[in-house]
């Protein structure tokens, strides 16, 4: 590993944890000074200390969001996957279903969620579908394009050894697509928390977001904010997680890239 590499991986590390402390310190002091009350603006230390004693509560509704998060999400891969070889079928079949996947993603969450609540229920149905409705199409999308980067050259000597569509599909053209699936996929989990909150937050009996409904209404917004910051913190863990899952199933790619950065 070289210097600059090893340096940029602590100035990556180190960059946006001194960001996040001064907007804390920033925050923090115009809490205390402005005047306004814990109700409108609580400073970041009322918000620990008050998220800290409700931790049971928020440990409980954190659940069900997590565990529709990671349904909805796998219902997104397979969903996502099944799509994505559709439209490498052929650039017919691309050209007709892809506008229309685009028009899916138009449609405003705030009209979306109500119905699903009021089509599915209020139990984890809706809250899935949200989720998978949400974020199928980065995952969708970046197959196919790492689809299409495959090496032409190495899928006309595939079909001149005798290699079907199917065989080039699983021995070039998959793995081909993977770091843009993994592009892909650190785009869509940043939604995918968000999805679970805004189906709860339409209706649900339990989770982050009807506990932020809940804690708006008794005017308790530092219990609001805890609640999205244990949010965030999911999504971080998420998107941390395809890190680790990208080194396990390509280590490759990291070895191609360290590559790159060598002298």
């Amino acid at each position: 590993m070289t210097r600059t590499t090893a340096t940029d991986k602590v100035a990556g590390i180190l960059g946006p944890v001194v960001v996040i402390a001064m907007i804390l310190i920033v925050w923090q002091w115009y809490a205390t000074q402005s005047g306004l009350g814990a109700d409108v603006l609580p400073s970041p230390s009322r918000v620990w200390e008050q998220g800290w004693a409700a931790r049971a509560d928020l440990w409980a509704n954190a659940i069900p969001t997590l565990r529709a998060t990671l349904i909805g999400f796998a219902l997104s891969l397979l969903v996502g996957f099944l799509l994505s070889v559709l439209l490498d079928t052929s650039n017919i079949v691309r050209r007709s279903v892809m506008p229309v996947l685009v028009v899916t993603q138009t449609l405003p969450l705030i009209v979306i969620a109500p119905l699903m609540i009021l089509w599915f229920g209020f139990e984890l149905l809706p809250k899935v579908l949200l989720v998978a409705f949400v974020t199928f199409f980065p995952i969708t999308v970046s197959l196919v394009e790492g689809y299409a980067s495959a090496d032409r050259d190495a899928e006309t000597l595939l079909r001149s050894m005798g290699a079907g569509s199917a065989r080039i599909f699983r021995s070039l053209r998959f793995p081909s697509a993977m770091p843009y699936f993994f592009a892909g996929l650190r785009i869509a989990i940043t939604y995918a928390v968000v999805a679970a909150i805004f189906a709860e937050y339409a209706g649900a009996s339990e989770g982050l977001g009807i506990y932020m409904q809940l804690a708006k209404n008794s005017f308790r917004t530092d219990l609001v904010l805890a609640a999205v910051a244990v949010s965030a913190l999911l999504t971080l863990i998420l998107f941390g997680f395809t890190y680790v899952v990208e080194r396990l199933t390509i280590p490759w790619l990291r070895l191609y890239r360290r590559a790159q950065v060598s002298p």
